[in-house]
């Protein structure tokens, strides 16, 4: 009998472990039939990658830019987001541009925004969560693509 509920958890552990790794994500927790599993990535990976950061810290604009435009639709386009006017992810999910598939989207660059319109959508759980804009100004800059997924803090849209 307990032969075949390791099994279960066995079978349970791979499937999250391969949901975080294909989502990205740092760590997942769920509970399952009143068992908890949580499954997270090292984060000795992080130490060396912050302590290596301040030897090339003169070329520290080309990173972010590589990191946070990952597209290749940007191609040509190298310069760091400006981070004073970034707005960033409220929460590690999947964003989307738009209200559902096939619809409009939000904004595109060089649309004028006030404060409080939605810019685009972070779901995360099955919960679409709305970014707005922090403030009124112009969208010189969207840093994510739809259905990607994202971090906490991670910038996503410039509103200067």
């Amino acid at each position: 009998m307990s032969t075949s509920k390791n099994k279960l958890d066995t079978e349970l552990v791979r499937e999250l472990a391969e949901i975080l790794s294909d989502a990205n994500l740092g760590e997942l927790e769920v509970e399952h039939e009143g068992l908890r599993v949580r499954v997270s990535k090292p984060a000795a990976p992080a130490v060396p990658s912050v302590a290596a950061m301040p030897a090339p810290a003169q070329n520290a604009a080309p990173p972010p830019a590589a990191a946070v435009s990952p597209d290749e639709n940007r191609t040509g386009e190298t310069p760091a987001p400006d981070e004073t006017n970034a707005v960033q992810s409220p929460m590690v999910g999947t964003v989307y541009l738009s209200p559902e598939p096939g619809a409009k989207v939000f904004v595109h660059e060089g649309d004028k925004v006030k404060k409080g319109d939605t810019l685009m959508l972070v779901e995360a759980m099955k919960t679409f969560n709305p970014v707005e804009s922090p403030r009124d100004g112009t969208v010189t800059r969207i840093l994510v693509s739809d259905a990607q997924p994202v971090e906490y803090g991670e910038p996503l849209v410039i509103v200067s």
